[in-house]
């Protein structure tokens, strides 16, 4: 069962919206320390239409960008749409130049990625091809042992499967960074995490229980090629990117560590203090969970066709990706993720994060307002927030400081 919250009463969540938001962003050479990095103001900043009272906090939004880079992010692109428009960017494109950044860059999109991933399971369910009540084991036979009940196309698309996490190569902080250019297929992610068998214990079991994780949709990435006997890659590219318009958007070929395009760099600051690059990584055991290469522009065209219908019908848009499935606490639909803000506004976002790369894309269900932002954050996988992506969600959103 699903269900669509639409009671506006909770004024008083605005505050937190900003900081929930931003805490679900959630062997090479040491780069130049952070602190040796002059600050610098709003590189570029260009404002579009939009009347004052409903268009973009400009002021806000180049506040929010300056002084980078510093402690926390290197670089920070942005784009603003819905009533009026706006993007900017500030940081700099590398530690060593210093030059500034280029606006119109490609990025890691992390988990971003698993909205593509949605998006195409249920193009293939418009077209009768997967049914969403349909099982994993009948769609991939084999892949699971006797030890799991039926697992649903819609369990695994709603993180609702009871699938355990399967194997990584480390925290991208510490033995990750060293494996950067070593290999884990998704077919070996799967095999270790059904090794494990599904969660046990009260309360357990396909539609229990809602855990957010890469393993579900690595699996729907296998369900895709298996559908449609193509690969993945080339069915995103095929169905969504090119009808969108996405021409900058793509998929590694395999374990290709680096980013082609235009691009600044990224770094992670590891748990020995060190500062490193990190832009050359082997993503590919993220792959439909998280192996998407992308730009701000890009990501702004696909969240804007989303929710006009374009790519998912609109009744199945309402029904999977506008709807949480009704078990408790569960803040995801068929790959978005629903915030109520207070004051009759819902927002519906997605954010990702790799070494060197954080992103989000948010919009309002009427589009009223949309936000796409990459940061360059130089911890992109802590739990804590990033101050400059916190600052970026406060003012597109108009959002009280804390």
């Amino acid at each position: 069962m699903h269900f669509r919250s639409r009671n506006h009463s909770h004024r008083g969540t605005r505050a937190a919206l900003a900081a929930a938001l931003v805490l679900a962003l959630s062997a090479g050479a040491s780069a130049p320390a952070l602190a040796d990095a002059p600050g610098t103001d709003v590189a570029t900043a260009q404002a579009g239409t939009g009347h004052p009272s409903t268009g973009p906090n400009v002021p806000a939004l180049e506040k929010a960008l300056r002084g980078l880079p510093d402690k926390d992010a290197t670089a920070a692109l942005v784009r603003v749409g819905g009533h009026g428009s706006w993007h900017g960017s500030a940081g700099v494109h590398d530690l060593e130049s210093h030059r500034k950044a280029l606006e119109n860059a490609r990025f890691r999109a992390g988990s971003t990625t698993k909205v593509v991933t949605s998006a195409l399971v249920l193009q293939l369910a418009a077209e009768g091809k997967i049914d969403l009540d349909g099982t994993v084991q009948h769609y991939l036979p084999g892949l699971l042992t006797d030890a799991f009940r039926p697992i649903t196309v819609r369990q695994l698309l709603t993180f609702t499967s009871g699938l355990q996490p399967g194997a990584t190569l480390g925290p991208e902080n510490a033995e990750g960074y060293e494996n950067r250019f070593k290999t884990l297929t998704p077919e070996a992610v799967v095999a270790s995490s059904v090794a494990k068998g599904p969660y046990r214990g009260p309360g357990e079991g396909p539609g229990k229980k809602q855990r957010y994780g890469n393993i579900d949709y690595t699996v729907l990435g296998m369900l895709i090629e298996q559908t449609t006997g193509d690969s993945y890659a080339h069915q995103a590219a095929v169905r969504i990117f090119r009808p969108a318009g996405m021409r900058h958007t793509s998929f590694p070929e395999g374990p290709d560590p680096r980013i082609h395009g235009p691009h600044n760099r990224g770094y992670q600051k590891l748990a020995d203090g060190r500062t490193v690059d990190a832009t050359e990584w082997n993503m590919s055991d993220r792959w439909a969970a998280g192996d998407m290469i992308s730009t701000t522009a890009d990501l702004e065209k696909f969240v804007v066709a989303l929710f006009q219908g374009k790519i998912v019908p609109q009744s199945l848009l309402e029904r999977e990706m506008l709807t949480v499935p009704h078990v408790k606490g569960a803040t995801m639909s068929a790959g978005l993720q629903r915030y109520d803000a207070g004051d009759g506004k819902i927002i519906w976002l997605k954010s990702g994060s790799r070494p060197g790369y954080s992103t989000l894309f948010a919009a309002t269900e009427d589009l009223s307002r949309t936000l796409v932002f990459s940061v360059n954050a130089t911890d992109a996988k802590s739990e804590q927030r990033n101050p400059v992506a916190e600052r970026i969600v406060r003012a597109a959103f108009a959002l009280p400081a804390q």
